[in-house]
Formats: C-alpha cells, structure tokens, sequence
C-alpha cells in the first residue's frame, strides 16, 4: 500500500493548512461512483437498446469519479511528471499538455518534462527530454499540432520502463487512441511487475469520439465545425457547376460520428456514407443510381463519406500501420473515380470534384467547446495520479468527469 499525504501548502495564505472537508467541500471522496448507464431499457426492441440477454435485464455499472483528492500519494517535491503525445494530430492537444502542466505546477511539482516525439523518445538518443513549465506552455493552445511533436510506433514496452527508471519519472501522462491507450496499459502493468510507484494516466485522443462510455472526445466539436468549411465549398463547386457533383471525404475509421454530425449541421450534404450503415455504390438502390435521380431532379448533388465507410468495396491490402491500424482502402477517390465512369457510360455529363480535407483540419487549433473540455481533461489526469491512480484514462460520462480502468 502506498502512503498518504495531506496537502502541503503552497502559499503563505494556507499556512496554516487547507481548510478541512467540513469548512469547504472541494474534494472528491475516493468512494464516490459515477453510474455508466441511465437507461433502464424494459423491451430489446427500444430504440437503442443494450441488452446483455432477451429479458434486457438491468445492469448497474459504475466506475470512479474524477476530481482532487483530499490526501494525495506523491509528495510533490519528489515528483518527476512526463508528458508524451502519440499517434496522429488532433485538435486540443497542445490544451492539455498546458493544462496538465500548469495543474501540476499548482500542486507543487518542480520537475515536468516533455518526452518528444511519441515513444520514440524513450529510446532515440538524438531526442532530449524537453523541459515544461507554465511560462514554457503558457500559450501553446493558441495553435494546433503538439508542442511535443508525434509518432506512431516505439521501442519495447520494458526499455520504456527502463528509460523512466534512468530518467526517475514517477508520473507519467500519455495523450493518444487505442494503439497508444495499449502501449500505456503495458507500461502500467511493467511497472507493477517491477513493483514501482510509478501513475500511468491517459487522456483519450480521437478525433473520431468513437471511445465507449465517453461522452465527447476532445478534438470533435473542432473537427465537424471546420468540416463546414469543405462542405460548403463542395457545395458551391457543385451548385455553380452544370451536373455539378461534389464529394467530401472525413475522418472515421470505425464510427461516421464527424461525417454525420457536419452533413447535419451544413444542411447542404444529400447523401451521407458511415461505416456503421452498409451501402453499394453500382445497382437500383445504389448510391449512383440516387446521384444520377438528384442530377435530374436538382441539378447538382453533394456526398460526404467517412474514410472508413464502404471498405467492402475495395481491395483489402491486410496492412497495418506503426500503431496497428488497418490500412485503410481510399473510399473518397474510389466513389469519385466510380462516379465519373458511371456518368460518363450513362451518357449523361458530370461535374465531379473531390475534396480531402483531413490534415487540414487535424493541424486546427482547438475551438472553445474543445478547449473547455481538454482543460477539464488535463487537470483531473493530474488530480487521478495525486490520488494514486495508474493504468487509468479520464473521461466525460454522463456529464461527469469518470477515471476508467484498474485505479491501483
């Protein structure tokens, strides 16, 4: 079991110590529970039951609650916290190194570094721990990227560990997906097997808010608001366009959460392709035929498709990335290319662009809903590894602020 510490003041206007929790009711009780689902459903045929058998029977699932703790298990002062950013770009992330940093400054921490470039900072000797402190990060969410810089892949899980041993991090914050959310629970669970007090905390990175039990994922509201922005510009192209078509290819590897929030929110997309609804492009109820009947009937047509939509029509390559990811098959240039030959066999002419909007908006600075959220995030990373939390990953549930895994 580790040890407990009160608070140590950090001013001289608390020096006398924090006020008790029956003076001022700041803190989180380590028992307290946040219930995951609200919803009793009576019937399997409600819509958007989840059921666990026919009855459909209730399941109470809860998990911790987020917040500052009134005793905490690090002494500050012998604190070395590391922060690193893995996988690809997001809207928000350089709001949460700051936030993280800064929230760890107020509880008194001396040591904060950065560790560049993903995991691959653990091992590269042509890489150097970069210093953090507030005046370095005070103005980093002005832009987007990652102060930090990114990448996909990285050494052993135990020369990780053995480079946080030599560097003496005790604390370590790791911002990425499911590749990365992978490599920080092996990195807990080394450092259990090699018994050191050592908290791995995550903060979830998908653009895609495609995370179970979240609510909203930081960089989402960012990405389907700077959609606008190629939606409306496929919009013109083909609305000025004789047979003008235009289509939008967004991010969404597995959920078309971005592509059908931004095709609701401009009001101007006619035909709206996400991996969760199969769909064929050739055939009577096929998405040509439909394109061929808003020509005619409209003039002009507008598609947005998630990237991951329609992979049972191309050709599966069973590669994989650096972070073990599918390589995905091109579904944008693929319904353009089939849009084209379609129009161009039928004899009827068409005016088909395609727009890819993806890095652009991926290097945005994040909004204020964005903002607000990692802000939120960042600090109670800090507060569940002041509590003695590890192999753990902060969220919104429910609208409340949830830590999800081993909390040991």
């Amino acid at each position: 079991f580790w040890t407990t510490f009160y608070r140590t003041p950090v001013s001289e206007e608390f020096a006398g110590g924090y006020p008790s929790d029956e003076e001022w009711h700041g803190y989180i009780s380590n028992s307290d529970r946040v219930l995951l689902k609200t919803i009793n459903f009576a019937s399997p045929n409600s819509a958007g039951a989840v059921c666990i058998d026919p009855a459909c029977t209730w399941v109470e699932q809860w998990v911790h609650r987020a917040g500052p703790r009134e005793k905490i298990y690090f002494k500050p002062e012998e604190v070395k916290a590391a922060i690193v950013t893995c996988g690809g770009l997001c809207p928000g992330l350089n709001d949460v190194i700051r936030q993280v940093v800064i929230t760890l400054e107020i509880y008194g921490v001396k040591s904060i570094v950065g560790i560049p470039f993903g995991y691959r900072g653990f091992s590269d000797s042509d890489l150097s721990e970069m210093p953090l402190s507030r005046k370095v990060v005070q103005n980093i969410h002005l832009s987007g990227g990652s102060l930090l810089g990114v990448s996909r892949g990285g050494p052993s899980v135990s020369d990780i560990v053995d480079r946080m041993q030599e560097k003496g991090i005790n604390m370590l914050f790791v911002l990425g997906g499911n590749g990365t959310h992978a490599g920080a629970n092996a990195i807990h669970e080394e450092c259990r097997k090699r018994k050191l007090k050592v908290a791995v905390v995550g903060v979830p990175k998908t653009i895609d808010n495609d995370i179970l039990l979240m609510d909203k994922t930081f960089g989402f509201d960012t990405a389907v608001e700077e959609a606008q922005r190629a939606i409306n510009s496929a919009y013109i192209e083909a609305h000025s366009a004789y047979h003008g078509v235009g289509i939008v290819k967004l991010m969404g590897r597995d959920s078309g959460f971005i592509a059908m929030h931004a095709s609701l929110a401009s009001g101007q997309i006619d035909i709206c392709l996400i991996p969760e609804v199969p769909f064929e492009l050739h055939g009577p109820h096929g998405v040509l035929t439909h394109l061929k009947y808003l020509i005619e009937t409209k003039g002009s047509a507008v598609v947005c498709v998630a990237e991951g939509a329609g992979q049972n029509l191309l050709q599966k390559t069973n590669a994989k990335d650096a972070s073990g990811n599918i390589v995905l098959g091109d579904i944008g240039v693929h319904i353009q290319q089939e849009t084209k030959k379609y129009f161009r066999e039928i004899g009827v002419h068409a005016d088909v662009k395609y727009i890819d909007p993806t890095y652009m908006i991926r290097a945005c600075r994040a909004n204020a809903s964005d903002g607000i959220l990692c802000a939120v995030l960042g600090q109670n990373a800090v507060h569940g590894a002041f509590a003695g939390y590890s192999g753990i990953t902060v969220g919104i549930c429910n609208n409340h602020l949830i830590y999800v895994g081993s909390c040991t």
